[in-house]
């Protein structure tokens, strides 16, 4: 059995998510300290692509990335290239993951108590230091059940990742992207197969990250 779609799965979804953390991080903050006028129009256009369809944000980034394309075309003498190639996965996977992270994390953001900021400035603390070791433990719960969603969402992310790399069975391939070409040629044995890999992936990060909740509220009791 051929395990680079597993392989090319988990490289693809766990640099994505790597990606979304500190992306989604750094705008939910910015963000957070907008104008609200500002705020909402930013808002709008970070999270389009969690209502848009997976296949329009693949035409979205092959009208970027594509060989045909100013960008794809340069990026591409630069002997970079995502059209077709397995980075593109991650490309894609950011795209339409990265909403998720964003809107979580900033509604844990949004909850923070301020005054523990202020608190810190009193005491002379920077603001790395304020961000790092008192936003960002504070709002852990909402940050982590973000990585958690958009690492799901990033596994199995199909419709902008086959339009934009396509499926090569030993280049580009990721589970979607096999579960489709078997089922799309009849081999309904090995769609199946694909397709409980991937339920016990999302299960094991499901238990994990209960596991993990389960232990800060007995930390919280204590």
């Amino acid at each position: 059995m051929n395990l680079f779609p597993l392989w090319n799965s988990l490289r693809i979804a766990l640099i994505a998510t790597v990606i979304i953390f500190f992306l989604g991080v750094f705008l939910a903050y910015l963000v957070k300290k907008c104008p609200k006028v500002l705020k909402g129009i930013i808002d709008v256009v970070l999270t389009l692509p969690l209502v848009l369809p997976p296949t329009v944000c693949g035409y979205l980034l092959i009208l970027v990335f594509g060989p045909n394309h100013p960008v794809g075309a340069f990026l591409q003498t630069m002997g970079i290239q995502f059209f077709m190639d397995w980075k593109g996965g991650i490309l894609a996977s950011v795209m339409v993951a990265f909403p998720l992270m964003y809107r979580t994390t900033r509604g844990a953001f949004e909850s923070f108590d301020e005054n523990l900021a202020s608190a810190g400035k009193t005491l002379g603390l920077s603001n790395f230091y304020i961000f790092w070791r008192i936003r960002m433990p504070a709002c852990k719960n909402g940050i982590i059940a973000g990585l958690v969603l958009a690492f799901a969402r990033a596994l199995g992310e199909y419709g902008a990742t086959s339009m934009l790399i396509g499926y090569n069975q030993y280049r580009t391939a990721t589970i979607s992207t096999t579960v489709a070409y078997a089922w799309n040629n009849n081999d309904t044995q090995t769609a199946l197969v694909w397709v409980l890999i991937n339920l016990f992936i999302s299960a094991i990060v499901l238990v994990l990250i209960n596991i993990f909740e389960n232990n800060n509220k007995k930390g919280a009791k204590l």
